[in-house]
């Protein structure tokens, strides 16, 4: 995996939008500066900047009443699905073709770390590689469009993915799903990838869109 230096602005930012979109700040609430920099300890510079980021990404507005969280609504949910059916399959064709042999062995590292996990049922470390084995897909893609497009996607589902891994039974079947995408994508088989995708992404749906 890729490692680089992260700015005091981008951990600002990483985790006020995690807070949202976990829900600690649920919609409709309004935010200041100043209560963010006593809650996160650090100066207004970064928190502008996060905030800044947050706003372009629609998760907050910010007005002359203050900095109202958006978050992201059931029709917002239904709307990031309908996408990610359309594009994640063509990503998992795609990957099949382009993957490198280090970049396999990084999603059989992500697999296997997703299946200690489940086992142990620490539904925060199921969730956490379970974004680490879509992002490594995205990447296995070699498209920066695509990786642009869906990662920002994933991220918003989060809180939803969480209550859904949760779920036992839902954590093993998508461990079994990961498996089976991975799988096709070794074969060097896109039109597998892509049909091992779209289950994946729909089943994810049909858990979570009620």
């Amino acid at each position: 995996m890729n490692h680089k230096t992260v700015s005091l602005a981008d951990q600002v930012f990483e985790r006020l939008e995690s807070d949202i979109l976990l829900g600690k700040y649920p919609r409709g609430q309004y935010l200041t500066e100043l209560a963010l920099v006593e809650d996160l300890g650090v100066s207004r510079t970064p928190i502008r900047e996060a905030l800044r980021r947050l706003e372009q990404e629609h998760i907050i507005e910010v007005s002359t009443r203050g900095i109202l969280v958006l978050g992201v609504t059931s029709e917002d949910l239904a709307d990031i699905y309908a996408m990610r059916l359309e594009v994640e399959p063509m990503v998992a064709a795609r990957a099949a073709t382009a993957a490198t042999e280090e970049e396999l062995s990084e999603l059989r590292e992500m697999l296997e770390l997703q299946r200690y996990y489940v086992g142990r049922h620490d539904s925060d470390r199921i969730k956490y590689m379970d974004s680490c084995f879509h992002e490594l897909l995205y990447r296995a893609s070699h498209s920066t469009v695509f990786f642009d497009t869906l990662l920002p996607l994933h991220k918003k589902v989060q809180k939803y993915r969480k209550a859904s891994v949760e779920n036992e039974s839902r954590a093993d079947k998508s461990l079994s799903e990961h498996s089976e995408i991975l799988s096709a994508i070794e074969k060097r088989d896109p039109a597998a990838a892509s049909a091992a995708m779209r289950a994946h992404v729909q089943n994810a749906k049909n858990h979570i869109v009620k």
